[in-house]
């Protein structure tokens, strides 16, 4: 299948998703989101793939959902922030976990917002010494999703999970090695490298093995991540229909400083 804003590869047993939008950092908008969804439910999940990588175009991972792109609008007339976790980014995070094969992120840059929840959905995860991760949903008013409210807490706990969340600053790639939300920093020039060599003997090996394990930690780490998904959908979609959400979003697009009323 030909994509526009991903890129689909595969040389043997490894596949690799390329997020495609690098005059934007790779910001997630609605057709993105509908090809990589079908990328990862199609051709990531056929056997012959045995390994999968994911990372991004140019200088970075993903910088988050595209705001100047907007959102699909309810019956209300607010933005559709339901439909879209509901229908593709949720999705996505699902298949990611439930994929019988290891997946791998290589983080190049910064991971952002749903592209940071991306990133830690993934299996085993690099970073470029200069990458960086941030839950900047608080910045605009909203709360993380992507699944992250799962996957931060269970990777670094809870007093970490809340200072992502609550304080939505960066979090360098040195750092987050420290805190084990990913499992390796290489320099920004050997990061493709390692990553290469990484998958490519994931795809060497005992596929079925790594699946079983897969399988057994997903119960052990993410026993409800469908009802968590469903959570932070519902919450989101509320949070969308705030004065503060609406000034985060005015202030982003002015290149200023938000002022919430807490309304």
């Amino acid at each position: 299948m030909s994509y526009e804003h991903v890129i689909w590869e595969q040389q043997g047993g490894v596949g690799r998703i390329t997020l495609n939008r690098p005059e934007t950092l790779n910001a997630w908008h609605s057709a993105l989101g509908r090809e990589l969804r079908s990328a990862i439910e199609g051709e990531a999940a056929d056997d012959s793939v045995r390994a999968l990588l994911i990372t991004g175009a140019g200088r970075g991972f993903s910088s988050g959902a595209d705001l100047k792109a907007g959102f699909e609008t309810a019956d209300d007339g607010m933005p559709d922030i339901r439909k879209e976790l509901d229908e593709l980014y949720h999705p996505i995070m699902g298949g990611v976990r439930r994929l019988e094969k290891p997946v791998v992120a290589a983080v190049n840059g910064p991971a952002v917002g749903i592209g940071a929840s991306l990133a830690l959905a993934c299996d085993l995860i690099l970073a470029a010494e200069s990458a960086y991760f941030g839950l900047a949903f608080v910045n605009i008013g909203l709360m993380p999703d992507g699944g992250s409210t799962l996957f931060v807490p269970a990777a670094a706990g809870k007093a970490r999970a809340f200072q992502m969340a609550l304080l939505g600053e960066r979090v360098p790639a040195p750092r987050a090695l420290e805190w084990g939300l990913v499992n390796f920093v290489h320099p920004d020039g050997a990061l493709m490298d390692e990553a290469g060599t990484l998958v490519e003997r994931l795809a060497g090996g005992p596929t079925r093995s790594y699946a079983a394990s897969k399988r057994a930690l997903n119960r052990m780490l993410y026993p409800d991540l469908e009802g968590q998904l469903d959570l932070e959908a519902e919450l989101q979609h509320a949070l969308a229909r705030t004065g503060d959400f609406q000034e985060g979003v005015q202030a982003f697009v002015e290149k200023r400083e938000a002022r919430f009323a807490g309304t």
